[in-house]
């Protein structure tokens, strides 16, 4: 089982109800209850205009969740640093 991230509260777009939304919705939504949204969909900064918002997104290159887990401390140190209205995109090995 995997570690949450401790101190925050985490959730997936499928436990709020809102799989099925298209990106620029879902942002919207996100930020508003929200500070960070993690995404791995490789083409969000292409097909979404990210200026101007609150929200601090995080892309990660893969949706394997073995993987994800592998890099944890890559991603939480990313966590820690990145300020609202950020993009960082990070290479997963």
């Amino acid at each position: 089982m995997h570690k949450p991230i401790v101190g925050h509260v985490c959730t997936t777009v499928q436990k709020r109800g809102w799989a099925g939304i298209k990106n620029g919705q879902l942002l919207r939504r996100a930020e508003s209850e929200f500070d960070l949204f993690v995404t791995s969909d490789q083409n969000i900064a292409c097909q979404q205009n990210l200026s101007g918002l609150r929200i601090a997104i995080i892309q990660l290159s893969t949706n394997k969740l073995r993987r994800i887990l592998a890099a944890d401390i890559l991603i939480k140190s990313t966590i820690v640093r990145i300020q609202p209205g950020e993009f960082i995109s990070l290479a997963i090995a």
